[in-house]
């Protein structure tokens, strides 16, 4: 059998296919065969090119329409994105949204059939399973040992991999810029200083850090507020570089930080201030009320507790798209809710709610500086981490970006304090968060 022939004439009919899919796109993109045919759709020049590099995964796309299999595909090096990779995810909508015909669906499915073989089959071998099965032997969600590894499938990928293209503190959470024109290190120091004003720090305070990451905060609080903190993380990567830069800065009379679930932490009233940034998404809905009740317990009457954290624009975690690739690719495990959800389980918990501050066009401009620095040191990056991760990675950053630009998601700042008589023990406005530079 003559192979270019047969590839040429599966090229043929994977292009009639597209055409009609592809026909009502409302931008301009084109795509590439595995057989160097291109088609393009829209006016003018493609804001990128999707370029399938052999029949199965374009097979997989035209039976499902599901962007999973799409994404897995571009992880698998199957399929590539030349070009605005932003402006490829929102394939994501339109597929969800491209109503078939009877008969177009007839076609489709003949003439994908004649692409491959058995389409359960291709199907079933083209999901990557590299650490997925982990998740499927523990037992209990959001259980002690369950959170432990699902933490560890996240931030223990590598620190190099991190240091790559976080900023120079290692701040993996949303930055706040003061200015469009800041860069990622700046805006990380200003979200440090104003979280540290909100809280109010005082020397000779004891904060704690909740799922304290590299330890940008606590160091942060120590040497520019006079604290001292503590904090604790479920991370082992990030608990040993806790250690060394504690150690190199000469910190360790003032800074301690344990490998330990929040759960664990003992005590009532220990701590003048709690913050915690980018934890709650990892407690789960149903722990809500244990999460803050422990901080609620750790905190001193009149104390402060500063909650950093996305939400959802809609009720609970559905299962969509987003959901299952975030649960299935990034966070294991991980649950948005609105943010009005989280002040009610936070009063529930006998907090009261002082001050809500909405960072969401923040951290569409953190993840677009995080993905640009990711890409630019792409050859660094892979001599860390294997190329799916990498692509892992930069698809799902990006596409964040996208849902916090569209709204799709938030993050907010919630301080609250522990509830006491008289009244709360911050100022009467906000003047003092913003002090002069």
């Amino acid at each position: 059998m003559d192979l270019s022939l047969s590839a040429s004439a599966s090229a043929r009919r994977a292009e009639r296919i597209v055409e009609r899919m592809f026909r009502d796109y409302p931008g301009n993109m084109a795509v590439r065969f595995w057989d160097g045919q291109t088609v393009a759709f829209g006016a003018g020049s493609p804001a990128f090119t999707l370029v399938f590099r052999e029949p199965l995964p374009f097979r997989q796309l035209i039976l499902s329409r599901d962007p999973l299999r799409l994404a897995e595909a571009y992880f698998l090096e199957e399929v590539d994105i030349e070009g605005d990779l932003y402006a490829a995810l929102h394939l994501k909508d339109y597929l969800q949204s491209l109503r078939l015909s009877a008969i177009e669906k007839a076609a489709f499915l003949c003439g994908a059939l004649l692409l491959g073989s058995s389409a359960d089959e291709d199907l079933d071998n083209a999901s990557p399973n590299w650490r997925a099965s982990l998740f499927t032997r523990l037992a209990g969600k959001h259980s002690k040992a369950r959170k432990r590894q699902a933490i560890a499938f996240h931030y223990d990928v590598s620190n190099d991999f991190y240091q790559i293209w976080l900023d120079e503190q290692m701040v993996y959470s949303c930055a706040y810029f003061e200015a469009a024109g800041d860069g990622l290190d700046q805006a990380q120091r200003n979200k440090l200083d104003h979280i540290c004003h909100k809280l109010r720090l005082k020397p000779g305070e004891r904060l704690l850090d909740i799922g304290c990451g590299w330890g940008a905060l606590i160091r942060w609080a120590v040497r520019h507020y006079g604290v001292s903190a503590h904090g604790v993380t479920l991370s082992r990567n990030q608990y040993e570089y806790c250690l060394r830069t504690i150690a190199g800065q000469g910190l360790q009379d003032w800074v301690s930080v344990e490998l330990k679930d929040y759960r664990n932490l003992e005590g009532d009233a220990v701590f003048d201030k709690i913050a915690s940034v980018g934890m709650v998404e990892h407690v789960g809905i149903e722990n809500l009320s244990t999460y803050f009740g422990t901080a609620r317990r750790l905190l001193k009457p009149g104390g402060l507790f500063l909650n950093h954290g996305i939400t959802y624009d809609t009720e609970g975690w559905q299962k969509s798209i987003s959901t299952e690739f975030i649960n299935r690719y990034v966070f294991p495990d991980g649950e948005l809710d609105t943010v009005s959800n989280m002040q009610r389980a936070m009063e529930r918990s006998d907090f009261e709610i002082l001050d809500v501050e909405a960072l969401r066009p923040h951290y569409a401009m953190t993840l677009r500086q995080w993905v640009r620095r990711l890409e630019s040191h792409r050859e660094e990056a892979l001599r860390h981490v294997p190329e799916m991760i990498y692509r892992i990675w930069r698809l799902y950053m990006a596409a964040c970006a996208l849902s916090f630009e569209e709204g799709g998601i938030g993050v907010y700042q919630i301080l609250a304090g522990r509830r006491a008589k008289g009244l709360s023990p911050v100022p009467l406005t906000r003047r003092d968060i913003y002090p002069s530079r």
